[in-house]
């Protein structure tokens, strides 16, 4: 009974993740087209901070896949303008 309750509520935590991914804006290192980083070891992160136009600074974190292309894993956007 206790493997069927923890199966559930995994796959009620998990299901969010899977469709919660962050689509890039412009200034993201992946907004325009895919980014390759030949020297980033697979598995590393990666912050990129910028400006987004109107004055907020956006800081993104990024992780390297196995083809070395990344993915967007967190962004925060300050509130100051």
């Amino acid at each position: 009974m206790k493997t069927i309750i923890s199966a559930a509520v995994l796959a009620v935590v998990a299901a969010p993740a899977a469709f919660a991914s962050l689509a890039p804006i412009e200034g993201s290192l992946n907004y325009n087209a895919p980014v390759q980083l030949q020297q980033a070891p697979v598995g590393s992160t990666v912050l990129h901070t910028f400006n987004d136009g109107s004055g907020r600074d956006v800081r993104e974190v990024y992780k390297v896949n196995a083809d070395k292309t990344v993915t967007l894993v967190t962004r925060s956007i300050s509130n100051a303008s």
